[in-house]
């Protein structure tokens, strides 16, 4: 029996993201060795039915049809939030201003407006030791955390070179049904900030270097879906009878960029990137390449247990070697497994939790801050503006 203090969290949304962290938040104490013993206090959504449900099956103690209801509740000590951007800033601020920590999904908001106030706030809440943290995931891969190691090692040398792409086919049924992913009131943007916004945080994050400008195209390529049909994973089948209403799809498909990044101390690398939901054949490629002055590494989260890794000194005849990134001394990796036996998608939520309990146990900031994901979205929002004027360099 654990002996460590709760922490008693009250997450807000309970469907595909909220079923991961909700794996996460049971998960992460039984593997680690946790400051604090995280405890499913409360789940709130607006269909009480709907709620119940998913506290019944994701192992929620109580429910709540109001996300206010949670922050209003003394046996609560942090806010998970799982919704749509349109809410997050909301939900986020009033949390932390009542004292709650908060782990917020990504992208962090909607637009750079409403997550400057919620940086304010969260920077306001830190001094008084709350603490908060945006969800971008795929940071917690371990062979990703392991092409962050190499790179702070020194082993790829001053970066010159960043590819990021994030391809994934989901969406690419032009009858598949409207979702609030195609909505920009609620989503903010479409495969841009959906998945490419994972594509810049962990290039920025990988090579400890910002992106400083950009030059961007975005495209719709159906432009009118469906209001009904059957959802099927994130896609689906919709109504195509003569009478369905459709609905006006106010995102974009495809985000393509090219990038400069700020470099610090060096001259700073250039980066091409794209995001796509119709990628036929691409479930989840959410790829990272780096080139530096002395190796390079190359990541496919669709291989997500291996890193490839070129060494120039050690072997420049032999080009990339495979990593398997199943070793005990790998990031994350020794809490688990016998070696050879790989993680999966699920797991990056879970050594998220365990990131975010560990800094608010040892009264510190986790990392990414909102602070981070404001850089992100700064990004988004140059990347939207470079594409509505013609493709222009736009400053980040």
């Amino acid at each position: 029996m654990t002996t460590a203090k709760p922490l008693r969290v009250g997450m807000v949304g309970y469907a595909f993201m909220g079923a991961a962290h909700s794996h996460a938040w049971r998960t992460a104490p039984r593997f680690f060795d946790l400051p604090l013993q995280p405890q499913l206090t409360a789940v709130a959504g607006r269909n009480a039915d709907g709620v119940r449900a998913a506290a019944d099956k994701l192992g929620w103690d109580s429910v709540e049809t109001d996300w206010r209801r949670l922050i209003e509740r003394d046996d609560i000590d942090l806010i998970d939030i799982c919704t749509p951007g349109n809410t997050h800033a909301e939900i986020a601020i009033a949390a932390l201003e009542a004292g709650k920590h908060v782990l917020c999904e990504k992208p962090l908001a909607n637009s750079v407006e409403e997550a400057e106030r919620m940086t304010l706030a969260a920077e306001t809440a830190a001094k008084h030791g709350v603490f908060s943290m945006c969800g971008f995931s795929y940071r917690r891969t371990p062979a990703l955390a392991l092409a962050k190691r190499f790179v702070e090692q020194g082993r790829l040398g001053e970066i010159r070179h960043v590819r990021a792409q994030y391809l994934q086919d989901w969406l690419s049924d032009p009858t598949a049904p409207m979702t609030w992913r195609l909505d920009k009131s609620k989503s903010g943007s479409g495969s841009l900030g959906d998945i490419g916004a994972h594509s810049i945080d962990a290039a920025q994050w990988v090579t400890g270097q910002n992106i400083s400008g950009v030059s961007a195209m975005l495209e719709t390529f159906v432009r009118e879906r469906p209001l009904a049909g059957d959802l099927v994973g994130l896609g689906g089948h919709g109504d195509l009878s003569s009478d369905a209403p459709r609905g006006t799809v106010t995102v974009d498909d495809a985000a393509i960029f090219s990038a400069k990044f700020d470099g610090g101390a060096s001259a700073g690398a250039i980066g091409v990137f794209e995001a796509t939901r119709y990628a036929l054949g691409r479930k989840n490629a959410m790829r990272l390449e780096v080139n530096g002055t002395k190796g390079s590494l190359a990541f496919d989260f669709e291989e997500m247990n291996v890193l490839s890794f070129y060494d120039a000194a050690e072997s420049p005849d032999a080009g990339f070697r495979r990593i398997f990134v199943t070793e005990p001394g790998h990031p994350y990796v020794g809490n688990w497994w016998p070696t050879g036996h790989g993680l999966g998608y699920e797991h990056g939520f879970t050594h998220q939790v365990v990131d975010l309990v560990t800094a608010i146990g040892e009264g510190r900031q986790p990392e990414p801050s909102f602070a981070d994901a404001l850089q992100v979205q700064r990004v988004l929002a140059a990347v939207e503006s470079s594409a509505g004027n013609s493709s222009q360099w736009q400053k980040v």
